[in-house]
């Protein structure tokens, strides 16, 4: 009977052997690499903190508050789910607040330039009246030229103003001339059909070094701006509409370079520009 040959041992086949060997070199080599090289450290943080938000992790942890009930999976921490106060209807407040205060001031600068635009038409419209009366009057007509109109911040600004030769006033003296006096009556009516009140300033020229003892700039000044609004109030105007009577001597010269010029002496009558006053009772 023939011999059966022996088999062969038992193991793994010698090429795994060798296969696993080569793997864990590979695995070794990849190793030394990851170690010696340098890590972005930012880059690591910003990849970490996408993971942990995609798998529901929250930076300050806060404990939930729910009941685990048997049989249900749960994680220790969950996602922070605290509703946020809602302060829409603060913000909806507020933002309806500042649209009303900004139509608040719309509207009152509306207003104030609505006025302004009103005084400057009223101002035109005297200026006009005031020039017709006074070339209506032969008696005036000459002492017209020397009334100067001009429409300032301040309002309607009439002065009568003296030359030379020809004057308002008797020198030294706060008695008007006829002319005067005839000229302040003409005004009157123009002027009190306006609610605007009236401000009246005198002034007088600078006073030199020989003249006589007697009356101030100041005295003389106040003196003639009381005299016109006493003719102007007999003539009419209501005692409320006048808002100030004022002497300034001889400050405030319409010529600065010539203090003595004749036209320094004048009488100024203006009509504030402001505000209409508000109707009784409406406080």
């Amino acid at each position: 009977m023939a011999r059966k040959k022996g088999g062969g041992g038992g193991g793994a086949p010698e090429w795994l052997v060798t296969f696993a060997d080569l793997m864990s070199l590979l695995v070794c080599f990849f190793v030394l690499i990851i170690s010696f090289s340098t890590q972005d450290q930012k880059k690591l943080e910003i990849v970490a903190g996408s993971m942990k938000d995609a798998f529901g992790a929250v930076r300050d942890r806060k404990l939930a508050g729910l009941i685990e009930i048997d049989g249900l999976p749960s994680r220790e921490y969950i996602r922070d789910i605290t509703q946020m106060p809602d302060t829409s209807d603060d913000q909806t407040k507020q933002e309806e607040q500042n649209l009303h205060g900004a139509e608040d001031k719309k509207s009152n600068d509306a207003s104030v330039e609505e006025n302004q635009i009103q005084n400057s038409r009223n101002f035109s419209l005297a200026a006009t009246s005031l020039r017709q009366a006074m070339q209506e009057l032969p008696e005036i007509s000459e002492i017209s030229k020397q009334v100067m109109m001009e429409i300032t911040n301040e309002g309607l600004d009439i002065q009568l103003v003296d030359q030379d030769g020809r004057s308002m006033f008797a020198e030294g003296s706060s008695i008007p001339y006829a002319a005067t006096r005839r000229l302040l009556e003409v005004m009157a009516p123009v002027l009190r059909q306006l609610p605007n009140r009236i401000r009246i300033t005198g002034h007088t020229t600078a006073s030199r070094p020989d003249a006589p003892p007697g009356q101030t700039a100041w005295d003389l000044s106040s003196a003639r701006a009381n005299a016109a609004r006493q003719i102007l109030a007999d003539s009419g105007i209501p005692s409320n509409q006048f808002y100030s009577v004022v002497g300034k001597g001889e400050n405030e010269p319409l010529f600065p370079n010539d203090p003595f010029l004749a036209a320094n002496r004048r009488v100024s009558i203006l009509l504030m520009n402001e505000e209409p006053p508000l109707p009784d009772g409406s406080l």
